[in-house]
């Protein structure tokens, strides 16, 4: 898929959006984003974009310092901007003004958009222009080592509904790996009292920082989210690493995307529901889903004994 290159100018007095084409750049220019609120101070921002919640207006940026006013970090901004929203994605560099209110309330204006790859592949890509996995697809004959050292390999999971998500264990960011793990753990938790369920069902939490989750450190960490400790055996809930290229491999059929940035890995967010023959069934992008509905997802696919999507 070739990337559509453009920069959109929001015209004064209601005329009409003019756009054209310039190279692998967006800028988005925008007047009255904040409304009547009084400013009290702008910065300029630049970072990279981790994730995109469109539904609330949100992108999650990996900044750089702003001086005198914040250190560098991970974290979430207000984008009012539709136009912007439109075409920004997780990976691509942005540039904006940070904006803060006498209320303390902010957001991101005049936003410059540099997409994060200069093209790509309508075969890594839907419908709607999302990367990675879709109904259907199967997973690839790729193998990982699980929290006891053992290789297991991704096929080897057929016959079962399989849950996948990504993770890693120094993740500082309460709404990104800690939320899914506790997410998975009430999962895990759920499915002790639905024998109906619980030997269909399987969980692999994937880590992207493999050079420091070794199988004894993901034996640590899957034991504290199960409060089995020392008693854990992971029949149900396995947490896997592997060689770098083994772990990028797997990360990028699901489409999650990851780079390194000083002391933490960068990362956006993929859940999927794998069904019984080994195919996608549905992923859940962020981290809005609930497990109650991951639970009525996988009982229904079970159910239905359908497991062609």
């Amino acid at each position: 898929m070739r990337f559509h290159n453009f920069r959109v100018r929001a015209a004064r007095r209601g005329a009409r959006l003019r756009a054209f084409v310039a190279p692998r750049l967006v800028a988005i220019i925008s007047f009255g984003c904040a409304g009547k609120k009084e400013v009290s101070a702008q910065y300029d921002l630049k970072g990279k974009v981790v994730s995109v919640a469109r539904e609330r207006q949100e992108v999650t940026v990996a900044h750089d310092e702003i001086p005198n006013f914040m250190e560098a970090m991970t974290m979430p901004f207000r984008l009012p901007d539709e136009d912007a929203l439109k075409v920004v994605e997780a990976g691509d560099t942005i540039q904006a003004t940070l904006v803060i209110a006498t209320d303390g309330s902010a957001w991101l204006e005049n936003p410059v958009i540099t997409k994060g790859a200069p093209g790509g592949d309508a075969s890594a890509a839907g419908a709607s222009g999302e990367r990675g996995a879709r109904p259907g697809d199967e997973l690839p004959d790729l193998s990982l080592v699980n929290q006891d050292g053992r290789r297991v390999r991704l096929r080897g999971y057929k016959g079962r509904a399989l849950l996948v998500t990504f993770i890693y264990t120094r993740c500082p960011l309460p709404d990104y790996c800690p939320l899914l793990s506790t997410k998975f753990a009430e999962v895990h938790k759920a499915l002790e009292s639905k024998p109906e369920l619980r030997p269909k069902t399987h969980l692999v939490s994937v880590t992207v920082d493999p050079a420091h989750d070794t199988p004894k450190v993901l034996r640590s960490y899957g034991a504290a989210y199960t409060e089995k400790f020392e008693d854990e055996r992971f029949e149900r809930w396995e947490f896997l690493t592997g060689t770098a290229e083994e772990v990028r491999g797997v990360a990028e059929f699901f489409g999650l995307e990851y780079f390194p940035e000083k002391d933490q890995i960068i990362h956006s967010m993929r859940t999927a529901l794998v069904a019984p023959d080994g195919r996608v069934h549905k992923t859940y992008r962020g981290n809005e889903w609930k497990p109650a509905d991951v639970l009525r997802d996988v009982e229904a696919l079970l159910a239905a004994g359908d497991h062609h999507t």
